[in-house]
């Protein structure tokens, strides 16, 4: 957390939160221009953005500790998979796409509205399609083996993918650089998240199985 390693923000930040910090004539608290990245164009100001969140990405991209010690949140889910996206694409390697499976109710309608569902994003559902790639991290949403480490909010970094497998390493906590190799499960399914850059939990649904990935949070 930057409030560790900046008193100078860390002090800002407490004197918003005991009220002292000055106001302007419409009773607003100013954000200092140094926190600001100036808008001119919206892909020209996100770029910026990463570039100073994270700095040759492509050159520290398989470091967890830098990939996982900052993050960019937002205030919609629609911001959180436009961003996710745009990051995904700095890492180096080969990328794999995953689709999601979208039924209908009724089976009947399915011939007719299936495009139509993978064109809907609404919250705690997954996108589509879903793209990963090595060195990326991912973020568990569901206990799988409590025991073993694989509990709703575990944090993985992947390393290997195959049609039915994910092949991950656990980053943090107790079971820190534990290895698995998560498999297409049947009703009972693994959550994943891209979790490096924003920090918004997705839902996504491959095959009989729900991954998620995470590079963006929501407030």
């Amino acid at each position: 957390m930057r409030a560790k390693k900046d008193p100078a923000f860390c002090a800002y930040l407490m004197r918003i939160g005991n009220g002292q910090e000055k106001t302007n004539n419409y009773n607003k608290i100013e954000i200092p221009n140094n926190f600001i990245i100036p808008f001119t164009h919206e892909i020209d100001s996100l770029n910026l953005l990463f570039n100073i969140t994270y700095p040759d990405l492509r050159t520290f991209y398989s470091n967890p500790s830098f990939i996982t010690s900052r993050i960019i949140l937002t205030t919609k889910n629609d911001f959180v998979d436009e961003i996710n996206d745009m990051l995904i694409h700095r890492f180096s390697d080969d990328a794999i796409v995953y689709t999601t499976i979208d039924e209908t109710i009724e089976p009947n309608d399915q011939c007719q509205f299936e495009d139509f569902l993978h064109t809907l994003h609404p919250a705690n559902l997954p996108p589509y399609r879903l793209t990963l790639k090595k060195n990326c991290p991912v973020i568990l949403l569901r206990n799988l083996n409590p025991t073993e480490g694989l509990c709703n909010g575990t944090r993985l970094i992947c390393h290997d993918f195959k049609s039915h497998v994910i092949s991950a390493t656990i980053f943090s906590g107790d079971f820190k650089n534990k290895h698995f190799y998560m498999k297409e499960m049947t009703e009972m399914t693994y959550l994943l998240r891209l979790q490096t850059f924003l920090c918004e939990m997705i839902q996504v649904q491959i095959n009989d199985d729900e991954n998620n990935f995470c590079f963006a949070a929501i407030v």
